[in-house]
């Protein structure tokens, strides 16, 4: 029973995580940040929307009890959102750019950066459910 919840805990998170790599995906940094941009400048609430795995995380850490592997899990989530938030407003608000940051913003990514999440975020779920 625990490993089949398990297993659907980790099933759900990975297609979330898929999801929000399928909306973000560009090849590169700048380009995945204007593709978020365009929701972030809509509203705010449409942009955290898009982040399901961040509502997960959430609820994930309220049903483990607080598990440190669950918190870690929202806490590197959070940390991603708003970072995005940071990189958006700086790079196409206060147009704010160093030489440094423009050029990795327009650095190709490889095609398969997106996707660490599908492989990093999943040993927590499974560490916060032992």
């Amino acid at each position: 029973m625990v490993e089949d919840t398990l297993l659907n805990y980790i099933f759900i998170f990975i297609l979330l995580e898929i999801y929000e790599v399928y909306w973000q995906k560009a090849t590169t940094l700048i380009g995945m940040l204007a593709r978020m941009f365009e929701f972030y400048n809509k509203n705010i609430f449409i942009f955290l929307l898009k982040h399901p795995t961040f509502y997960f995380a959430i609820w994930f850490m309220i049903v483990t009890d607080y598990n440190i592997y669950a918190l870690g899990l929202f806490a590197i989530k959070m940390l991603d959102i708003g970072t995005k938030i940071f990189l958006m407003k700086k790079v196409f608000i206060d147009k704010d750019i160093s030489p440094e940051l423009s050029l990795t913003i327009l650095a190709p990514l490889n095609k398969y950066l997106p996707y660490i999440g599908v492989i990093a975020y999943p040993p927590l779920i499974y560490l916060a459910m032992l």
